[in-house]
């Protein structure tokens, strides 16, 4: 479930997908919010039914509260929760740009933190440049990407592609599960926003030409990137359930299968039925 960050907004990849494939991110935004809830139902109605199904295994509730001291407990991250609705609705509403609803974001945050007396200098300075070093990876990679756009352009290697590509005849929809194959397998040993980048300049093209809306693509393709977070040897979501669990990775790859054929299954969907991904950003 944890992979559901990379599609449900505000999200770092469908920001970089959106820069590289020139596309809205505010309408990538809109677009991974049905998809997103669409995984949550399916991871959801699995938990329930391996519930039902191994009684024995289901931990022990905790003990019971009231709805007071649930709310009471809540009050360091309703704010938080308050503030991030705030964000993605002042992109959907079109009140604010991306940019805008980010410098919306830092000030609220800001302000939140000053009001739980957690704002000091030290604080501030550790997100400050916690944020620059972030921005400067992500920079430098987005500037790597256009230099090596550019030098494939003047090569001519992405209309030499598109146009073997188009050569072989592929159907839309074998083109997209060929597609999703090979951002599976590359997926297992880089990470997302890498995988991205590195390879918009050769597939937009042939996406384009496909006819293949490159929104619905953006989705597919982050999607895609999440089942590689719970595949081996370089899942990285494998690795953080090891360091919680103690439990050996074969053992951990084994129990994330379910999700893995969960999100192939909403990519059958997702093909099927596109509106999931174009009905929200087509009311913009």
């Amino acid at each position: 479930p944890a992979t559901l960050g990379l599609l449900i907004p505000p999200s770092i990849i469908l920001i970089v997908y959106g820069v590289a494939a020139e596309v809205s991110i505010a309408k990538l935004f809109m677009a991974g919010v049905l998809p997103g809830l669409l995984l949550a139902l399916l991871f959801s109605g699995w938990l329930m039914g391996w519930a039902i199904l191994n009684p024995a295994k289901v931990p022990k509730a905790d003990t019971g509260m009231t709805f007071g001291q649930k709310l009471r407990e809540s009050r360091h991250l309703i704010p938080v929760v308050l503030l991030i609705g705030a964000v993605v609705a002042s992109i959907y509403t079109g009140i604010a740009t991306a940019t805008e609803a980010a410098a919306l974001g830092v000030v609220g945050a800001l302000v939140v933190s000053a009001s739980q007396g957690a704002l000091t200098w030290q604080t501030f300075r550790d997100s400050l440049l916690g944020a620059t070093r972030l921005y400067c990876m992500i920079a430098l990679i987005l500037s790597g990407a256009a230099f090596m756009t550019l030098s494939m352009g003047y090569i001519g290697l992405p209309r030499q592609l598109a146009e073997f590509v188009g050569s072989l005849n592929l159907s839309p929809g074998m083109l997209i599960i060929t597609l999703g194959i090979f951002y599976m397998v590359i997926g297992c040993f880089l990470d997302g926003i890498s995988t991205i980048v590195l390879t918009m300049a050769v597939v937009l093209p042939i996406i384009q030409a496909a006819g293949i809306d490159p929104l619905w693509f953006g989705i597919f393709l982050t999607i895609t990137v999440e089942t590689a977070q719970i595949t081996p040897p370089v899942g990285f979501n494998l690795f953080v359930l090891q360091s919680m669990t103690g439990k050996q990775l074969p053992y951990i790859a084994r129990v994330c299968a379910p999700y893995f054929s969960l999100m192939v299954f909403a990519l059958l969907l997702l093909w099927f039925f596109p509106e999931i991904v174009t009905w929200l950003p087509g009311r913009m």
